[in-house]
Protein backbone atom coordinates (compact mmCIF):
# COMPACT_ATOMS: atom_id res chain seq x y z
CA UNK A 1 0.00 0.00 0.00
CA UNK A 2 1.54 3.81 -1.43
CA UNK A 3 0.00 5.27 2.02
CA UNK A 4 0.31 5.11 5.20
CA UNK A 5 -2.14 2.58 7.48
CA UNK A 6 -3.31 5.28 9.74
CA UNK A 7 -4.28 7.65 7.12
CA UNK A 8 -5.79 4.50 5.05
CA UNK A 9 -7.98 3.91 8.35
CA UNK A 10 -8.64 7.95 8.44
CA UNK A 11 -9.81 7.96 4.71
CA UNK A 12 -12.74 5.51 5.76
CA UNK A 13 -13.73 7.49 8.59
CA UNK A 14 -12.76 11.11 7.54
CA UNK A 15 -14.90 14.34 8.10
CA UNK A 16 -18.32 13.79 8.11
CA UNK A 17 -18.57 17.77 7.46
CA UNK A 18 -16.54 17.69 4.96
CA UNK A 19 -18.47 14.38 3.36
CA UNK A 20 -21.53 16.54 3.29
CA UNK A 21 -20.13 19.61 2.13
CA UNK A 22 -19.00 17.50 -1.36
CA UNK A 23 -22.05 15.73 -1.31
CA UNK A 24 -23.57 19.05 -1.60
CA UNK A 25 -21.57 20.22 -4.66
CA UNK A 26 -22.80 16.79 -6.20
CA UNK A 27 -26.32 17.78 -5.57
CA UNK A 28 -26.15 21.60 -6.64
CA UNK A 29 -24.25 20.10 -10.02
CA UNK A 30 -27.25 17.56 -10.42
CA UNK A 31 -29.93 19.60 -9.14
CA UNK A 32 -28.74 23.18 -9.38
CA UNK A 33 -27.80 25.40 -6.70
CA UNK A 34 -31.67 26.55 -6.02
CA UNK A 35 -32.64 22.84 -5.44
CA UNK A 36 -30.24 22.14 -2.62
CA UNK A 37 -30.37 23.43 1.25
CA UNK A 38 -26.65 22.99 2.19
CA UNK A 39 -26.40 23.42 6.40
CA UNK A 40 -23.19 21.17 6.26
CA UNK A 41 -20.45 23.32 6.86
CA UNK A 42 -19.33 26.52 8.88
CA UNK A 43 -18.21 28.68 6.01
CA UNK A 44 -19.24 31.99 7.05
CA UNK A 45 -20.87 33.96 4.04
CA UNK A 46 -21.33 37.30 5.96
CA UNK A 47 -19.03 39.65 4.02
CA UNK A 48 -15.48 40.87 6.15
CA UNK A 49 -15.89 43.85 7.44
CA UNK A 50 -15.51 47.03 4.83
CA UNK A 51 -12.42 48.01 6.69
CA UNK A 52 -10.55 44.35 5.80
CA UNK A 53 -10.56 45.28 2.04
CA UNK A 54 -9.66 48.65 2.61
CA UNK A 55 -6.42 47.96 4.53
CA UNK A 56 -6.49 44.87 2.67
CA UNK A 57 -5.25 46.74 -0.57
CA UNK A 58 -3.44 49.23 1.46
CA UNK A 59 -1.09 46.14 2.41
CA UNK A 60 -1.08 44.33 -0.87
CA UNK A 61 0.21 47.85 -2.13
CA UNK A 62 3.36 48.34 0.23
CA UNK A 63 6.80 47.89 -1.26
CA UNK A 64 9.14 47.85 1.21
CA UNK A 65 11.91 45.33 0.73
CA UNK A 66 11.36 42.08 2.34
CA UNK A 67 7.43 42.77 2.88
CA UNK A 68 6.53 39.61 1.94
CA UNK A 69 10.21 37.92 3.24
CA UNK A 70 10.67 35.23 6.31
CA UNK A 71 10.26 36.93 9.86
CA UNK A 72 10.23 35.16 13.17
CA UNK A 73 8.56 31.74 13.13
CA UNK A 74 6.37 33.41 15.87
CA UNK A 75 4.95 36.53 14.13
CA UNK A 76 6.08 39.79 13.22
CA UNK A 77 6.60 41.51 16.31
CA UNK A 78 4.20 44.57 15.98
CA UNK A 79 1.59 41.68 15.10
CA UNK A 80 2.12 39.96 18.01
CA UNK A 81 1.90 43.00 20.25
CA UNK A 82 -1.46 44.12 18.82
CA UNK A 83 -2.81 41.12 19.27
CA UNK A 84 -1.58 40.79 22.90
CA UNK A 85 -2.97 44.43 23.73
CA UNK A 86 -6.26 43.22 22.50
CA UNK A 87 -6.91 40.16 25.06
CA UNK A 88 -5.73 42.36 27.59
CA UNK A 89 -8.26 44.67 26.80
CA UNK A 90 -10.83 41.84 26.66
CA UNK A 91 -9.88 39.59 29.10
CA UNK A 92 -8.18 41.68 32.01
CA UNK A 93 -4.63 39.65 31.85
CA UNK A 94 -1.36 40.95 31.37
CA UNK A 95 0.47 39.53 28.34
CA UNK A 96 2.88 41.26 25.91
CA UNK A 97 4.04 39.92 22.43
CA UNK A 98 6.65 37.14 23.61
CA UNK A 99 3.14 35.59 25.10
CA UNK A 100 1.82 34.86 21.40
CA UNK A 101 2.85 33.12 18.51
CA UNK A 102 0.71 33.75 15.42
CA UNK A 103 -0.05 30.61 13.32
CA UNK A 104 -2.15 29.26 10.32
CA UNK A 105 -5.78 29.33 11.81
CA UNK A 106 -6.97 27.99 15.03
CA UNK A 107 -6.44 24.11 13.42
CA UNK A 108 -2.70 25.05 13.11
CA UNK A 109 -2.59 26.83 16.39
CA UNK A 110 -3.75 23.74 18.13
CA UNK A 111 -1.20 21.65 16.29
CA UNK A 112 1.53 23.73 17.41
CA UNK A 113 0.07 23.84 20.89
CA UNK A 114 0.20 19.74 21.04
CA UNK A 115 3.14 19.06 19.27
CA UNK A 116 4.59 21.32 21.51
CA UNK A 117 3.00 19.29 24.77
CA UNK A 118 2.57 16.11 24.40
CA UNK A 119 4.61 12.52 24.53
CA UNK A 120 3.55 9.49 21.89
CA UNK A 121 1.04 7.80 24.51
CA UNK A 122 -0.32 10.74 26.16
CA UNK A 123 -4.12 11.50 26.33
CA UNK A 124 -5.93 14.91 25.72
CA UNK A 125 -9.06 14.56 26.90
CA UNK A 126 -12.50 16.43 26.11
CA UNK A 127 -16.42 16.65 27.06
CA UNK A 128 -18.75 15.29 23.97
CA UNK A 129 -20.06 16.77 21.79
CA UNK A 130 -17.03 18.05 20.91
CA UNK A 131 -15.34 18.86 17.20
CA UNK A 132 -14.36 15.63 14.60
CA UNK A 133 -11.15 16.54 13.67
CA UNK A 134 -9.40 17.13 17.05
CA UNK A 135 -9.04 12.91 17.45
CA UNK A 136 -6.52 13.34 14.08
CA UNK A 137 -5.03 16.66 15.70
CA UNK A 138 -4.06 14.39 18.73
CA UNK A 139 -3.27 11.54 17.14
CA UNK A 140 -1.07 13.22 14.64
CA UNK A 141 1.39 14.27 17.22
CA UNK A 142 1.07 10.10 19.04
CA UNK A 143 -1.43 11.20 21.55
CA UNK A 144 -4.94 9.64 22.39
CA UNK A 145 -8.05 11.81 21.92
CA UNK A 146 -10.30 10.10 24.95
CA UNK A 147 -14.07 11.79 25.54
CA UNK A 148 -16.38 12.26 28.28
CA UNK A 149 -20.27 12.52 27.51
CA UNK A 150 -21.08 16.60 28.39
CA UNK A 151 -24.10 17.61 30.60
CA UNK A 152 -27.51 16.92 29.29
CA UNK A 153 -27.74 20.78 28.90
CA UNK A 154 -24.18 20.59 26.66
CA UNK A 155 -22.23 21.97 29.61
CA UNK A 156 -18.95 20.50 30.74
CA UNK A 157 -18.99 17.68 33.33
CA UNK A 158 -16.56 18.03 35.46
CA UNK A 159 -16.63 15.27 37.43
CA UNK A 160 -16.00 12.99 34.45
CA UNK A 161 -13.04 15.02 32.92
CA UNK A 162 -11.51 14.57 36.93
CA UNK A 163 -12.18 10.89 36.58
CA UNK A 164 -10.38 9.87 33.19
CA UNK A 165 -7.43 12.53 34.20
CA UNK A 166 -4.93 10.02 34.91
CA UNK A 167 -0.47 10.26 34.79
CA UNK A 168 -0.96 10.23 31.30
CA UNK A 169 -3.45 13.28 30.93
CA UNK A 170 -1.11 15.85 29.04
CA UNK A 171 -3.91 18.31 27.97
CA UNK A 172 -7.78 19.00 28.01
CA UNK A 173 -9.79 20.70 24.88
CA UNK A 174 -12.13 23.54 25.90
CA UNK A 175 -14.26 24.94 22.99
CA UNK A 176 -16.62 27.89 24.12
CA UNK A 177 -18.99 28.67 22.43
CA UNK A 178 -19.07 25.08 21.19
CA UNK A 179 -19.15 23.59 17.88
CA UNK A 180 -21.99 22.12 17.66
CA UNK A 181 -24.02 23.03 20.46
CA UNK A 182 -23.54 26.53 20.56
CA UNK A 183 -23.09 26.50 24.13
CA UNK A 184 -21.01 28.87 26.36
CA UNK A 185 -19.99 27.35 29.41
CA UNK A 186 -20.53 29.42 32.47
CA UNK A 187 -17.99 30.85 34.51
CA UNK A 188 -18.42 28.76 37.46
CA UNK A 189 -18.17 25.91 35.05
CA UNK A 190 -14.65 27.00 34.02
CA UNK A 191 -13.62 27.83 37.68
CA UNK A 192 -14.87 24.45 38.65
CA UNK A 193 -12.66 22.72 36.03
CA UNK A 194 -9.87 25.01 37.08
CA UNK A 195 -9.64 24.20 40.91
CA UNK A 196 -10.32 20.84 39.38
CA UNK A 197 -7.18 20.63 37.29
CA UNK A 198 -4.76 22.19 40.18
CA UNK A 199 -6.17 19.40 41.81
CA UNK A 200 -5.74 16.87 39.77
CA UNK A 201 -2.43 18.17 38.44
CA UNK A 202 -0.66 17.52 42.02
CA UNK A 203 -2.64 13.95 42.20
CA UNK A 204 -1.33 12.59 38.72
CA UNK A 205 2.52 14.56 39.36
CA UNK A 206 2.58 16.09 36.02
CA UNK A 207 1.14 19.38 34.78
CA UNK A 208 -2.18 19.13 32.82
CA UNK A 209 -2.73 21.98 30.43
CA UNK A 210 -5.79 23.77 29.25
CA UNK A 211 -6.13 24.07 25.82
CA UNK A 212 -8.55 26.37 24.99
CA UNK A 213 -10.05 26.50 21.07
CA UNK A 214 -12.28 29.59 20.84
CA UNK A 215 -12.53 30.63 16.62
CA UNK A 216 -15.93 31.17 17.85
CA UNK A 217 -15.30 33.90 20.94
CA UNK A 218 -16.92 36.98 19.34
CA UNK A 219 -19.94 35.08 17.17
CA UNK A 220 -22.23 35.55 20.57
CA UNK A 221 -25.89 36.69 21.04
CA UNK A 222 -25.66 38.64 24.71
CA UNK A 223 -24.01 36.10 26.70
CA UNK A 224 -20.30 36.94 27.94
CA UNK A 225 -17.63 34.16 26.77
CA UNK A 226 -15.49 33.81 29.82
CA UNK A 227 -11.77 33.86 30.18
CA UNK A 228 -9.84 30.93 30.55
CA UNK A 229 -6.55 32.68 31.59
CA UNK A 230 -8.62 34.00 34.13
CA UNK A 231 -9.34 30.32 36.53
CA UNK A 232 -6.40 28.43 35.53
CA UNK A 233 -2.64 29.41 34.94
CA UNK A 234 -1.14 26.54 32.78
CA UNK A 235 -3.44 27.68 29.96
CA UNK A 236 -3.17 28.11 25.90
CA UNK A 237 -5.79 29.90 24.21
CA UNK A 238 -6.41 28.76 20.27
CA UNK A 239 -8.23 30.64 17.81
CA UNK A 240 -8.65 32.54 14.80
CA UNK A 241 -10.26 35.39 12.62
CA UNK A 242 -11.77 32.72 10.51
CA UNK A 243 -15.57 33.71 11.85
CA UNK A 244 -14.99 36.90 13.50
CA UNK A 245 -13.80 38.33 10.44
CA UNK A 246 -15.01 35.46 8.17
CA UNK A 247 -11.67 35.08 6.40
CA UNK A 248 -11.57 31.24 6.87
CA UNK A 249 -9.92 30.48 3.72
CA UNK A 250 -6.92 33.05 4.66
CA UNK A 251 -6.04 30.63 7.40
CA UNK A 252 -4.70 33.13 10.04
CA UNK A 253 -5.35 32.90 13.99
CA UNK A 254 -2.60 32.57 16.82
CA UNK A 255 -2.09 30.57 19.99
CA UNK A 256 -1.28 32.39 23.54
CA UNK A 257 0.03 31.31 26.24
CA UNK A 258 -0.73 32.47 29.99
CA UNK A 259 2.25 34.44 31.58
CA UNK A 260 2.23 32.14 34.66
CA UNK A 261 1.95 28.82 32.79
CA UNK A 262 4.54 26.32 33.95
CA UNK A 263 7.62 26.74 31.88
CA UNK A 264 5.95 29.41 29.61
CA UNK A 265 9.02 30.85 27.96
CA UNK A 266 10.26 27.47 26.88
CA UNK A 267 6.78 26.05 25.91
CA UNK A 268 6.89 29.07 23.34
CA UNK A 269 9.75 28.72 22.32
CA UNK A 270 8.75 24.91 21.37
CA UNK A 271 5.93 26.96 19.79
CA UNK A 272 7.52 29.23 17.42
CA UNK A 273 9.51 26.23 16.65
CA UNK A 274 6.80 23.62 15.66
CA UNK A 275 5.37 26.35 13.62
CA UNK A 276 8.45 26.13 11.85
CA UNK A 277 9.24 22.28 11.99
CA UNK A 278 5.15 21.35 11.11
CA UNK A 279 5.62 22.85 7.75
CA UNK A 280 3.82 26.38 8.24
CA UNK A 281 7.13 28.03 9.07
CA UNK A 282 5.17 31.64 9.59
CA UNK A 283 2.01 32.65 9.05
CA UNK A 284 1.14 34.53 6.14
CA UNK A 285 3.37 37.57 5.90
CA UNK A 286 0.03 39.86 4.35
CA UNK A 287 -2.46 38.50 6.51
CA UNK A 288 -0.60 39.46 9.21
CA UNK A 289 -0.51 42.95 8.32
CA UNK A 290 -3.58 42.95 7.93
CA UNK A 291 -5.53 41.91 10.74
CA UNK A 292 -2.48 43.69 12.73
CA UNK A 293 -5.16 46.72 12.25
CA UNK A 294 -8.16 45.03 12.13
CA UNK A 295 -8.33 43.93 15.86
CA UNK A 296 -10.73 46.19 17.32
CA UNK A 297 -13.05 44.88 13.85
CA UNK A 298 -15.95 42.05 13.45
CA UNK A 299 -18.54 40.90 11.06
CA UNK A 300 -22.05 41.87 11.95
CA UNK A 301 -23.19 39.07 14.41
CA UNK A 302 -26.95 40.65 14.10
CA UNK A 303 -27.10 38.98 10.20
CA UNK A 304 -26.57 35.52 12.33
CA UNK A 305 -28.98 36.40 14.97
CA UNK A 306 -31.64 37.02 12.02
CA UNK A 307 -31.15 33.71 10.76
CA UNK A 308 -30.97 31.96 13.67
CA UNK A 309 -34.11 33.48 14.41
CA UNK A 310 -35.43 32.36 11.11
CA UNK A 311 -34.33 29.08 11.41
CA UNK A 312 -35.97 27.95 14.92
CA UNK A 313 -38.99 29.49 13.36
CA UNK A 314 -39.54 26.61 11.10
CA UNK A 315 -37.92 23.80 13.28
CA UNK A 316 -40.50 25.41 15.52
CA UNK A 317 -43.15 24.63 13.07
CA UNK A 318 -42.15 21.52 11.93
CA UNK A 319 -41.93 20.16 15.97
CA UNK A 320 -38.06 19.59 16.32
CA UNK A 321 -36.46 20.06 19.66
CA UNK A 322 -33.20 21.89 19.53
CA UNK A 323 -30.44 23.68 21.65
CA UNK A 324 -30.84 27.50 21.50
CA UNK A 325 -27.36 28.69 20.85
CA UNK A 326 -25.90 30.84 22.82
CA UNK A 327 -23.19 31.77 20.19
CA UNK A 328 -21.52 30.14 16.76
CA UNK A 329 -23.55 30.13 13.64
CA UNK A 330 -25.11 26.30 14.27
CA UNK A 331 -28.02 25.09 15.78
CA UNK A 332 -27.90 21.09 17.16
CA UNK A 333 -31.18 19.78 16.85
CA UNK A 334 -32.71 16.43 18.54
CA UNK A 335 -33.17 13.80 15.59
CA UNK A 336 -36.68 12.24 15.42
CA UNK A 337 -34.91 9.21 14.59
CA UNK A 338 -33.06 7.33 17.55
CA UNK A 339 -30.27 6.81 14.40
CA UNK A 340 -29.32 10.44 13.23
CA UNK A 341 -27.12 9.08 10.40
CA UNK A 342 -30.63 7.60 9.10
CA UNK A 343 -32.25 10.77 9.56
CA UNK A 344 -29.98 13.21 8.04
CA UNK A 345 -29.69 10.69 4.92
CA UNK A 346 -33.70 11.25 4.95
CA UNK A 347 -33.21 15.21 5.10
CA UNK A 348 -30.91 14.38 1.80
CA UNK A 349 -33.75 13.19 0.09
CA UNK A 350 -35.50 16.45 0.81
CA UNK A 351 -31.98 17.93 -0.89
CA UNK A 352 -31.60 19.56 2.56
CA UNK A 353 -27.56 18.70 3.92
CA UNK A 354 -26.84 18.63 7.85
CA UNK A 355 -24.00 17.04 9.81
CA UNK A 356 -24.84 13.57 12.18
CA UNK A 357 -24.63 14.60 16.09
CA UNK A 358 -22.68 10.83 16.16
CA UNK A 359 -19.73 12.82 14.22
CA UNK A 360 -19.28 14.82 17.48
CA UNK A 361 -19.69 12.28 19.88
CA UNK A 362 -23.39 12.80 20.21
CA UNK A 363 -25.67 10.53 19.04
CA UNK A 364 -29.64 11.16 18.51
CA UNK A 365 -29.02 14.70 17.46
CA UNK A 366 -27.83 16.77 14.13
CA UNK A 367 -25.98 20.05 13.20
CA UNK A 368 -27.15 22.92 10.96
CA UNK A 369 -24.80 25.41 9.80
CA UNK A 370 -27.31 28.55 9.27
CA UNK A 371 -24.36 30.26 7.78
CA UNK A 372 -26.18 30.76 4.90
CA UNK A 373 -28.11 33.13 2.78
CA UNK A 374 -31.51 33.52 4.15
CA UNK A 375 -33.16 32.66 0.59
CA UNK A 376 -31.92 29.30 1.27
CA UNK A 377 -33.27 28.70 5.38
CA UNK A 378 -36.46 29.56 3.58
CA UNK A 379 -36.92 27.73 1.27
CA UNK A 380 -36.07 24.62 3.42
CA UNK A 381 -38.93 25.01 5.32
CA UNK A 382 -41.14 22.18 3.42
CA UNK A 383 -38.18 19.79 3.42
CA UNK A 384 -37.68 19.84 7.57
CA UNK A 385 -41.72 19.87 7.43
CA UNK A 386 -41.73 16.53 5.13
CA UNK A 387 -38.64 14.64 7.05
CA UNK A 388 -40.31 15.00 10.24
CA UNK A 389 -43.55 13.50 8.84
CA UNK A 390 -41.93 10.98 7.50
CA UNK A 391 -40.20 10.16 10.63
CA UNK A 392 -43.02 10.54 12.51
CA UNK A 393 -44.77 7.23 9.84
CA UNK A 394 -42.05 5.27 10.38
Amino acid sequence: MAISNRVSAYLSTSSAIRRMFEEGLALKARFGADAVCDFSIGNPDVPPPAAFRRILREEAAVEEPQVHGYMPNAGHLFVRDAIARRINALQGTDLDSRHVVVTCGAGGALNVALKALVNPGDEVLACTPSFLEYRFYCENHGASFVTVPGRPDFDLDVDALAAAISERTAAVIVNSPNNPSGRIYPESTLRNLGRMLQARSSAVGRTVYLLGDEPYRDITYGDRVPSLFAVYPHTVVCTSWSKTLSLPGERIGFLAVHREAEDSARLLEACALCNRILGFVNAPALMQRVIARLQDEAVDVEVYRRRRDAMTAILDAAGYAYAAPQGTFYLFVRSPLVNDVDFVDRLKDERILTVPGSAFGWPGWFRIAYCTDEAVIARSADGFEKAMRKAAGA
